[in-house]
């Protein structure tokens, strides 16, 4: 992908036009959580109030949710209005940011808009994308300004431990860089979820949301998490983007905060039955190529037999059925299969992706 300046982005285009189907596997998140569970009343929520840097009370629960101080927390109207907030805050024209590769395409994009040179560090599908810090180290200068990762992964919703983690904060250190880590997707793996990456220095920054593990997209309850005076920065900067955001939401979303536990049990028993699902037909198939799936949102499967846009435009067009294509996280030969539908819905979906795939066998 060229360093050129970018106006808009191919994948979120797509997204919004062409991802609809009848058995929706195009979908990051979970699906979602009915306002009709959540225990609010009409007197719970109010139109107007006050949220001036922040409304407390939601605050006060993200912090406690991510076991830090408030003034270690930025309030964002979702995860990607978090992504560009925390690239803006920290990226000048010019600056060089290394980012992950395959990675969310808007990140990239974003960075790109801003001005900054990217160079990208591979996550290499042969090695169930595992991140490599040494190949990091190789590739920083003096110019490097930002790391950029997503934990899990996305597309693949492989890990990065707290080791390697560790080790890119000291590379970042030695730089004067930061790292900032995408932690979307991290509470999927559930009651195996490690803190977040900002406890490990100052040096990291992190974004996260209610959005895609727990079906509270709506709310466009989004956070970054970093040291004070960084936030402090981030807060002035979203002066010129969002202001203030919508009160009601707030409200609702410290209700759902309040009660994760109970979205969590039910985002838990959909991810763990449509994993059992999706590894009996990886099992199945010796067409595509793919680690047994172990936790998260996402699954990258690879076409042995070339681009996978024929096999998606196939599915999408007869089959009824969409995935998200990997040209858009520059692997062309790979496809994203949400798991997060209901389980009728991704049972229906699989075995539709399986008949393309048998179709397209055939032909070849």
């Amino acid at each position: 992908m060229s360093n050129a300046r970018v106006m808009s982005s191919e994948y979120m285009y797509w997204a919004r036009t062409c991802s609809q189907a009848r058995f929706n596997l195009a979908n990051s998140g979970v699906a979602g959580y009915p306002l009709a569970q959540l225990p609010v009343r009409i007197e719970d929520l109010e139109i107007n109030g006050p949220s001036n840097y922040g409304y407390e009370p939601l605050q006060k629960a993200i912090a406690a949710k991510c076991a830090v101080a408030t003034e270690n927390v930025v309030a964002a109207n979702g995860a990607s209005m978090g992504n560009f907030l925390a690239l803006a805050a920290t990226v000048e024209p010019g600056d060089e940011v290394l980012i992950e590769h395959p990675t969310y395409e808007l990140l990239v994009s974003a960075a790109q808009y801003l001005g900054a040179d990217v160079k990208r560090f591979t996550r290499r599908a042969e090695e169930n994308f595992h991140l490599d810090p040494h190949e990091v180290e190789r590739l920083i200068t003096g110019r490097t300004r930002l790391i950029v990762l997503t934990n899990l992964h996305n597309p693949s919703s492989a890990p990065v431990d707290e080791a390697t983690l560790k080790q890119l904060g000291e590379i970042a250190r030695e730089a004067h860089a930061r790292v900032m880590v995408g932690e979307i997707y991290l509470d999927a793996m559930f009651e195996q979820t490690p803190r977040s990456a900002f406890h490990l220095g100052p040096e990291f920054l992190t974004t996260n949301s209610l959005t895609k593990i727990y079906g509270l997209s709506g709310l466009r309850c989004g956070w970054i998490l970093a040291e004070p005076e960084l936030a402090r920065r981030i807060w002035r900067l979203n002066d010129l983007m969002t202001n203030n955001p919508a009160h009601a939401a707030e409200r609702l979303s410290c209700i759902a905060l309040g009660n994760l536990d109970r979205i969590r049990v039910r985002s838990r028993h959909l991810l763990d039955t449509n994993r059992a699902v999706l590894n009996r037909f990886l099992d199945e198939r010796e067409d595509i190529e793919a680690p047994q799936f172990e936790y998260g949102t996402v699954s990258f499967p690879r076409w042995k037999h070339g681009s996978a846009d024929q096999l998606c435009d196939l599915l999408r067009d007869k089959y009824e059925t969409t995935v998200v294509p990997g040209r858009f996280f520059e692997m062309p030969q790979h496809f994203r299969v949400g798991l997060g539908c209901e389980t009728d819905v991704f049972e229906a979906g699989i075995k539709r992706l399986g008949q393309a795939l048998d179709e397209l066998k055939v032909s070849l």
